[in-house]
């Protein structure tokens, strides 16, 4: 599996939100931007997430995943 396609399903599918993949084979880091998704608790986060991958985690193609979620602001202020 190659981290650009795993960027472009979820941002296609989770609207208004930016993702940026590291990792590849079946490991990803995922740190996804979104402000519509910050006002979700983090469980909910997840859930909005792994609704769009587990067909890849359910086929073997994504193994582990681990997710940061960031606002846009958050994300433009990281150092």
């Amino acid at each position: 599996m190659q981290a650009v396609a795993v960027k472009q399903l979820l941002e296609e599918k989770l609207l208004n939100t930016q993702v940026e993949v590291e990792g590849e084979g079946c490991n990803f880091q995922l740190n996804i931007i979104s402000d519509d998704l910050a006002v979700l608790s983090p469980v909910k986060r997840q859930q909005q997430v792994y609704a769009v991958i587990n067909p890849w985690i359910a086929d073997g193609s994504m193994h582990a995943v681990t997710m940061k979620f960031y606002t846009r602001t958050a994300w433009a202020d990281r150092s």
